[in-house]
């Protein structure tokens, strides 16, 4: 039975550090095989992460209108309801029952002068936040950039595993495209076998950064496996994975995986997956040390958000209202 691995950071988020080059071996090779990793050693504080976690709490414990007043924008910020996303999209599932889930979606903050977002482009906008809970903020903030520089810091171990210099994929990521997702999964029904917390999907974009709480019901398919193998929760540790993204970029070198969440613990769940991907007008292509004469490009080039926003228009209900309508520019 295949298994997770698990990649030492060794604490620090230096990439010239000399532990660096081995966590960017370990990381690469798990990368390669399962597209998951367990990462200990990281340098998010436990008690950032803890406050991070009772915010989503004392969100989801909120009232239905409290929450529903936050509801989910053309920007993708916002409060999304339960049994409102359906996995359209999947490639390894036929799906046709919505995920029995609720969140709290946050994005990329931006200045209020940035061009995008006074343009109204696609997903810039500003945040909304339930002013109702004091602290909130405050603590989800913190825990934001805490695993923001966690990201940053694995994609420069993804560039040295893949034969690059450590900062080759940084400029890519000046204006990164990112997502908090605050997630409530309620008890299951444990004989619906049809009916899932989180269908079976890939992750959309480059890598996401997941934290958990110590439910469980996290469940991976590797490639060349046909059964789920689950993915429990291990103290201090992050689970990370590839996104479709990154598998187009190193030319399928490192693995999107299928996975889904079952919650049938007999009590509610939450995570906090942190997506971590391009700015919006990246094209992604093959890189080059991914590529040679026996393994042309898999994929022709595609521009991030081309593919994101298509992916968000099918799997999410909101968005068959809004992609009718252009968003205006936040109000000033």
């Amino acid at each position: 039975m295949a298994s997770i691995p698990l990649v030492d950071l060794g604490g620090h988020l230096d990439p010239d550090h000399p532990r660096a080059h081995s966590s960017a071996r370990e990381l690469a090779e798990a990368l390669g095989t399962t597209g998951f990793a367990y990462l200990s050693g990281h340098t998010v504080p436990p008690a950032v992460r803890a406050a991070a976690f009772a915010a989503s709490r004392d969100f989801h414990g909120s009232t239905l209108a409290q929450k529903q007043s936050l509801a989910i924008n053309a920007f993708h910020r916002g409060y999304m309801g339960l049994a409102t996303s359906t996995v359209v999209t999947s490639s390894v599932a036929t799906v046709t029952r919505p995920n029995l889930s609720e969140s709290l979606m946050l994005m990329h903050a931006l200045p209020d002068d940035d061009p995008g977002l006074r343009a109204g482009k696609p997903l810039q906008g500003p945040n909304q936040w339930p002013g109702w809970l004091p602290g909130f903020r405050d603590a989800v903030e913190s825990y934001i950039r805490e695993v923001d520089a966690l990201a940053r810091y694995v994609i420069r171990l993804v560039a040295l595993g893949l034969n690059l210099p450590a900062r080759a994929l940084d400029h890519h990521f000046d204006r990164p495209t990112t997502f908090l997702r605050m997630l409530h999964y309620p008890p299951q029904d444990r004989d619906d076998a049809q009916q899932f917390g989180s269908a079976p999907h890939t992750d959309y974009g480059i890598i996401t950064l997941l934290a958990q709480d110590n439910t469980g019901g996290l469940q991976v398919r590797p490639r060349g496996h046909t059964q789920w193998i689950d993915a429990p929760p291990i103290d201090d540790t992050f689970v990370l994975n590839v996104g479709d993204m990154l598998a187009r970029w190193t030319n399928n070198r490192f693995q999107s995986t299928p996975h889904r969440v079952v919650n049938r613990s007999g009590g509610d769940r939450y995570s906090l997956p942190y997506f971590f991907d391009t700015g919006m007008d990246v094209q992604i292509a093959c890189l080059p040390t991914c590529t040679d004469a026996a393994h042309p490009p898999a994929y022709p080039p595609v521009r991030f958000g081309d593919y994101l926003m298509e992916r968000l228009d099918k799997n999410h209900d909101y968005r068959l209202k809004h992609a009718k309508t252009p968003a205006a520019p936040p109000a000033r």
